[in-house]
């Protein structure tokens, strides 16, 4: 089930109001029903995922009341690294077992040796979500083990935390010092809040439906087939998936969030209109911030952060940037695509220039600077070329793409074909939107309320009709597969 299908559809509705007429105003009963609904929500991909799944939840919340009643240092550290280990092993087996059985392989074969990978890879399939809840777990477990919060005692708001079905599969990555709170307390149905959730909903699936997978149509001819296109396509194609990336993972995280708001509790941002970011540095801090603020957390900042040397700041900028890569997949494209970005950060953190641009561009005006404007312009070409590496099926067809991109014919006009100028009008179209809105939470916050009725859902019947029009075969989300 996922959320641009015809089950979430009819799974939502039912959901809410069995939310708020038959449990209402009972908290207990409130997270049963979305756990369970979680489960099933998780069940519906494969039903054999809700037993890795239910493992990792009892070891987080088993393991975490160990480590705060432990009654010494060495039996919290046991139970501490016990849970680490466990829960890093299994993401490590089903995730990247093949990926380093494979590299190992080819390293020996290339020294001559015939090594055959496939006699000891493992025949298995890469359950959806797993980086994500992984990393809930991981996250709750330091915290204890760290005082910065109590275990967890009632199983079902822990596998509430863990499950939570519009996070479940591809984030935000939550806290247990945001999330859990919000699961104890006693919620009320706001109609306001509502309204806006189901803004940002309908904003998001514009985004997945028209503009993701609209570019998605492209951007796969293009690479797929890249060797048969000019260098002026090629760069054509590589703009293609920088919007379909943007518009698929944030509109997830768009849906994601407003869902949570039909129930009353609010995730972490996850998106701040990165494309519009003046630096490099500021479009870490604004793109996937749930997962750039938890490997700040947890692995930056205790490995030194910037407090060090000039070493220890390029050894931790290339750490948090090729395990942010790895996290991604196992794929060697995913880790130069890291090593790239760290490449990118390298000169504004020596220069102390990573944190020159925190508030939003052209703050309060409608139009940039000149500097604003080439800064965005820039650092968008920037990200554009480090997609490359993260579209590509492998290294070689990466190299091969951006070798053949970078030819005498890169800058002649491009043989785009008449139907993908839709598309493209509709990025046009989102990027109005998106920059108009950029000062508030997501674009439409503020961005059509305030209209006279009739121009108001008008606009809303716009984003409906495009959605319903140019909705095709349903296409899963890019983030699923991480």
């Amino acid at each position: 089930m996922i959320f641009n299908s015809l089950e979430y559809a009819l799974f939502l509705p039912l959901i809410f109001a069995l939310y708020w007429f038959v449990v209402n105003k009972r908290v207990t009963w409130q997270n049963i029903l979305l756990l369970f609904a979680s489960l099933f929500f998780y069940g519906s991909w494969d039903w054999r995922f809700l037993f890795l799944l239910s493992f990792s939840t009892f070891l987080g919340y088993f393991t975490g009341i160990r480590i705060e009643k432990a009654g010494t240092p060495k039996w919290k550290k046991f139970w501490f690294w016990l849970s680490i280990v466990l829960n890093v092993g299994f993401l490590a087996i089903f995730k990247y077992y093949n990926f380093f059985v494979q590299s190992f392989a080819d390293l020996f074969n290339s020294m001559g040796m015939n090594l055959d990978a496939s006699s000891i890879t493992l025949n298995i399939i890469l359950p959806v979500g797993i980086s994500f809840y992984t990393f809930h777990v991981l996250s709750y477990v330091i915290d204890i083990y760290l005082d910065r919060i109590k275990s967890e005692k009632s199983i079902v708001d822990f596998g509430l935390f863990v499950a939570y079905f519009p996070l479940l599969v591809a984030g935000p990555i939550e806290r247990a010092t945001h999330l859990l709170p919000q699961l104890k307390k006693e919620r009320s149905l706001s109609f306001n809040n509502a309204v806006d959730g189901m803004r940002q909903i309908l904003w998001g699936l514009f985004k997945k439906v028209v503009v993701a997978d609209g570019c998605a149509e492209y951007a796969n001819l293009i690479f797929d087939g890249s060797a048969d296109y000019s260098g002026s396509m090629l760069f054509v194609g590589a703009l293609f998936f920088t919007f379909q990336i943007y518009c698929d993972f944030s509109g997830y995280s768009d849906i994601a969030l407003g869902t949570s708001r039909l129930f009353g509790i609010e995730l972490l941002r996850n998106f701040a209109f990165p494309y519009f970011s003046r630096d490099i540095a500021e479009f870490w801090r604004r793109w996937h911030i749930s997962l750039t603020t938890w490997f700040r957390d947890y692995i930056y900042i205790p490995l030194g952060g910037s407090r060090g040397g000039t070493w220890m700041k390029v050894r931790n900028t290339f750490i948090i940037f090729l395990v942010s890569g790895f996290w991604h997949g196992a794929n060697w494209t995913f880790i130069i695509w890291g090593a790239l970005n760290a490449i990118y950060f390298l000169p504004l953190l020596l220069t102390n220039s990573n944190r020159n641009n925190l508030e939003t561009v052209a703050q309060g005006k409608i139009f940039p600077t000149i500097r604003e404007l080439v800064g965005m312009i820039v650092t968008f070409l920037m990200a554009v070329f480090g997609w490359i590496f993260f579209r590509a099926t492998d290294l070689n067809h990466a190299l091969t793409y951006i070798g053949k991109m970078f030819s005498e014919d890169l800058f002649k006009k491009p043989a785009i074909p008449s139907l993908a100028y839709v598309p493209i009008v509709f990025v046009l179209f989102f990027l109005v939107v998106e920059w108009f809105g950029r000062e508030k939470k997501y674009a439409l916050e503020d961005f059509a309320p305030s209209w006279w009725f009739p121009f108001r859902w008008l606009f809303y019947s716009f984003l409906i009709a495009a959605i319903v029009v140019l909705s095709g075969v349903e296409q899963q989300f890019i983030y699923f597969q991480f």
